[in-house]
């Protein structure tokens, strides 16, 4: 966790007057959390114990009205026999109201599928340590590693009251992920040791996994945010197909084979599709597609393609209340779009959100909390366990030029540019203070991290040694300008950058580190793109330097986009990426013999069990901080996600919620626990 006593951030608290009392306990208890803007991790209580649940259920209103319209079934028939129960943070809500959050068009679907990510099978606790039971109730793990058994709840219905069973599941492996078509690269998280595992349906309640190698690593997988364990909302939508589920009693009617190829293909025309394929795509795409059924606590009404993106509550959505209370209280949530980030903290600091920690600019600190009256509002600050909020990704796979590609893959080269960044500058300038400046490497209370002594290693800086290192590996040669040219015209040596505007001010961050690259003799050439377009290129292979984070990667093997490149689009080497996931069949073999390394080190783990898993995932962050594939700067701050404006009308409010990736911020804090107290 990083210093909680950062110099910048009490001089930002002095700068505004409304946060003076925060400065002067801040400053005397030398300790941010004092300044009551980071608590202490909370979340509601999931009740196990079958003889603690309710016997009897109420629902909202707005649904008892449709039931007696005859509209609905009672909500004691709605809810399955073995519920999910949930006893609320601090008290039991009421019923009512909509939710308003901010959203930035069509590419910001993440915004909605972490605040739906109870229907993935798994999920994390709160305070993001164990696994707990979601959409299924339980697993077991046999002791080779490789059967793994996923329990559902008896009685659970999708949102238009069809049965939700291991029907679901066989659907989407035979159906859906089984049809090449649909999924033309299988996903790696069913293919340990390159071997594809099986999926069983044992009964109406019972699905199991069968492996040919020991794979203990998928009881994560099936908990995290990854291909397998991630959940409908998020990988049945933007042309994702994964997720283990998908409801087939609706998708069939998409399909050729439940009537011919020429039928789909005309209903594909006559709805505006080129053909059945993008016809499927759009039909189980939740933030798309009003008629798809779904698990979560809400489902859409009105599209993410429309200036507001509204979603209502799912009638049939398996949890309750310890007093019986069929969850959400909330009978809505409105995403309201905005169309740039300023106008988003702009409308938050004037109250117009409920609860907002998306596109929240840390930046901002002193007039949020100069606001908070006004507003109507407190903030909190949710600390992350990622290694850097802003991280430039390498690409080691890029091959459209020869000589920018050849400086790209030299580990001296890299080293100059991370050599080359003054992270304490960044740090007090767009973090102000609050982060830790040094390697990508997660927190070093994460038992993955490789050690406190890889937090500084090639990552401080130290301008003389980044110019020696560059003149030794052949870059000696400058312009008039005093920039360092190619080797192969005489040009000048340009990167380009891609930055695009999330989270953090990336482009600005960006030009901050192109300006410090100036004094090693580096002209880096900064393009802010669209959210879309710039991952886009990416995942086509187009950029030299991606910008973004690396969240997620604190627990390495639950969501490795950002750290390894083992899922097609990422950054580190989108056409390695490739060539790992499909087995060798598509992409590039890497030539690099510490990439094939971290290759052997990640499938091992795999197979191995929890303490073998992490003595792996050391070794692999040692060789990512001494190679510097990603150039880290500042990290473990509330910089992503972690700013978040909550109305002083709420209530059930976590004083501070897990930011991380595997927990789906704000996600597990259960937004369906909130309400509103008037």
């Amino acid at each position: 966790m990083p210093n909680l006593s950062r110099r910048g951030l009490l001089a930002t608290l002095a700068a505004s007057p409304a946060a003076m009392a925060l400065l002067t306990e801040a400053a005397r208890a030398a300790d941010l959390s004092a300044s009551g803007l980071v608590g202490e991790l909370q979340g509601p209580t999931m009740i196990t114990d079958p003889a603690k649940w309710p016997k009897t259920f109420q629902e909202a209103p707005m649904l008892a009205e449709r039931v007696k319209a005859g509209k609905l079934p009672p909500v004691a028939e709605r809810i399955p026999a073995e519920p999910m129960v949930w006893q609320p943070l601090n008290e039991t809500g009421k019923y009512g109201g909509t939710w308003r959050r901010a959203f930035t068009g069509p590419a910001d679907g993440e915004n909605g599928n972490r605040i739906q990510s109870s229907d993935k099978p798994l999920h994390w606790s709160a305070d993001g340590s164990k696994i707990v039971p979601c959409v299924a109730k339980g697993y077991a793990l046999s002791d080779d590693g490789k059967t793994y058994t996923l329990s559902l709840r008896k009685g659970m219905k999708w949102s238009d009251g069809s049965p939700f069973t291991a029907d679901d599941f066989i659907f989407w492996f035979e159906d859906i992920y089984g049809n090449p078509e649909i999924v033309p690269t299988p996903t790696p998280e069913m293919r340990p040791r390159g071997k594809p595992g099986r999926m069983v349906k044992v009964d109406e309640t019972t699905v199991r996994w069968e492996f040919d190698v020991p794979y203990f690593l998928f009881e994560d997988i099936m908990a995290g945010d990854t291909a397998m364990g991630g959940g409908q909302a998020v990988r049945q939508a933007a042309k994702i197909s994964f997720g283990a589920y998908a409801p087939g009693h609706y998708l069939k009617q998409f399909l050729p084979k439940y009537s011919s190829l020429e039928a789909v293909n005309a209903r594909a025309k006559q709805e505006g599709f080129e053909n059945w394929v993008q016809m499927l795509h759009f039909k189980k795409d939740w933030e798309l597609n009003t008629e798809v059924p779904v698990l979560g606590p809400w489902r859409t009404v009105r599209p993410i393609n429309t200036a507001i993106w509204l979603l209502e509550r799912n009638p049939y959505y398996y949890a309750v209340d310890t007093a019986g209370n069929q969850l959400p209280y909330f009978d809505k949530v409105q995403f309201t779009l905005a169309e740039s980030l300023e106008i988003v903290n702009l409308r938050a600091m004037a109250g117009e959100y409920d609860e907002q920690e998306r596109h929240i600019d840390l930046g901002k600190l002193p007039v949020l909390l100069d606001n908070q009256e006004k507003g109507n509002y407190k903030v909190h600050l949710d600390l992350g366990f990622a290694g850097s909020d802003f991280m430039f990704h390498v690409n080691q796979s890029f091959t459209g030029d020869a000589e920018i590609r050849k400086w790209l893959t030299n580990a001296d080269f890299r080293r100059a540019l991370s050599l080359g960044i003054d992270r304490d500058q960044l740090n007090e300038t767009f973090w102000l203070g609050v982060g830790t400046p040094g390697s990508p490497a997660p927190g070093e209370s994460m038992p993955q991290s490789p050690g406190p002594e890889w937090r500084k290693k090639w990552s401080t800086f130290d301008p003389a040694l980044a110019n020696k290192m560059l003149d030794g590996i052949g870059l000696a040669k400058k312009d008039g300008d005093g920039f360092r040219v190619r080797t192969d015209n005489g040009e000048r040596l340009r990167l380009q950058v891609i930055a695009i505007a999330a989270f953090l001010p990336y482009p600005k961050l960006s030009e901050m580190v192109a300006d410090q690259w100036r004094k090693i003799g580096i002209q880096a050439d900064v393009k802010e793109m669209e959210r879309g377009l710039g991952f886009a290129k990416q995942t086509n292979n187009e950029h030299q330097l991606f910008v973004w984070n690396n969240g997620g990667t604190e627990l390495l093997y639950l969501f490795p986009t950002w750290a390894v490149p083992v899922i097609p689009g990422a950054a580190f080497g989108p056409d390695y990426a490739r060539w790992y996931s499909t087995g060798g069949a598509q992409g590039t073999k890497p030539e690099d013999p510490n990439i094939l390394k971290i290759f052997d080190l990640y499938a091992e783990a795999a197979g191995l069990k929890a303490e073998g898993r992490t003595h792996n995932a050391q070794e692999i962050w040692k060789i990512l901080v001494d190679q510097q594939y990603g150039i880290g700067t500042v990290g473990q701050s509330p910089a992503g996600l972690g700013v978040r404006l909550v109305s002083n009308r709420l209530g059930n409010i976590a004083a501070r919620v897990c930011n991380a990736q595997h927990c789906r911020t704000p996600g597990n804090s259960h937004p369906e626990t909130w309400y509103f107290k008037a």
